[in-house]
């Protein structure tokens, strides 16, 4: 491979070049570390899924801890793993280590919302959002 990093990627179709994009993607591309809302706070918010930030309370979809929910305590951005407090493995000598989960697979139940620059960035790109639906849904005049 010749580049290490383009934002053209993105915009490909192929899952190679997808799979390539998020392999490659430098730490500041935040958005990559995102997981889904719960319905309460779709219907709140406006949004479908958000960055993830230590401090939100999240719920594991998928696998071996399927449901269980706890405070994300841990975010690491340049594997794009999340560890959750209070899901941890045990060693066989007792010690216990913590269980990494990609963020496409918990759903965020509460947010952290003691940054107001988050809040307000949640509010900005949900009414984006609600702007390019309604403009989607106008009838075209003939």
């Amino acid at each position: 491979m010749k580049q290490k990093f383009s934002a053209s990627w993105k915009g490909s179709r192929q899952v190679r070049k997808q799979r390539k994009y998020l392999v490659n993607a430098p730490i500041n591309v935040r958005k990559l570390m995102s997981a889904n809302l719960s319905k309460s706070l779709r219907k709140e918010h406006g949004k479908r899924n958000v960055p993830i930030r230590k401090g939100d309370e999240a719920k594991v979809m998928v696998g071996e801890f399927k449901k269980k929910t706890g405070k994300i305590n841990i975010i690491d951005f340049k594997n794009k793993r999340v560890a959750i407090e209070g899901i941890q493995r045990k060693k066989k000598d007792g010690a216990k280590l913590n269980v990494w989960f990609n963020p496409s697979n918990l759903q965020i139940q509460v947010l952290n919302l003691d940054d107001k620059k988050r809040l307000e960035m949640i509010k900005r790109k949900a009414t984006q959002q609600q702007i390019k639906n309604t403009e989607k849904k106008k009838p075209e005049k003939k």
